[in-house]
């Protein structure tokens, strides 16, 4: 059984900062990408960020030069840093993750979200 928890959610005022990690864990074999999404009420899921395995990175336009995203492979764990927050960040953010668990497919798993809030 594989789970994904995030943690690292919160209220910060406007211009703060907050990181979030998310930790895979369970019968593990071999992670591929992982990301970020986010949800704002009455709107759809977005891509916040995501990471390749070997380290590349994509940004949606909104976060990029303020958002951070890595990743600890042998932690099995991606991070997020948010700088510069602004209200419109506000949202659940959820971690995604490619992972091969004990058979030979890859699967995609969600974490159960964690909250931020910026107020302004």
């Amino acid at each position: 059984q594989v789970q994904l928890v995030e943690s690292g959610g919160g209220l910060v005022q406007a211009g703060g900062s907050l990181r979030l990690s998310c930790a895979a864990s369970g019968s593990i074999l071999r992670i591929n990408a992982m990301g970020w999404y986010r949800q704002a009420t009455g709107k759809q899921r977005e891509l916040v960020a995501d990471i390749t395995s070997g380290g590349s990175t994509n940004y949606a336009d909104s976060v990029k030069g303020r958002f951070t995203i890595s990743r600890d492979n042998a932690k099995n764990t991606v991070y997020l840093q948010m700088n510069s927050l602004k209200p419109e960040d506000t949202g659940r953010y959820y971690c995604n993750a490619d992972i091969q668990g004990g058979g030979p497919w890859l699967y995609d798993y969600w974490g159960q979200g964690t909250q931020v809030t910026v107020s302004s």
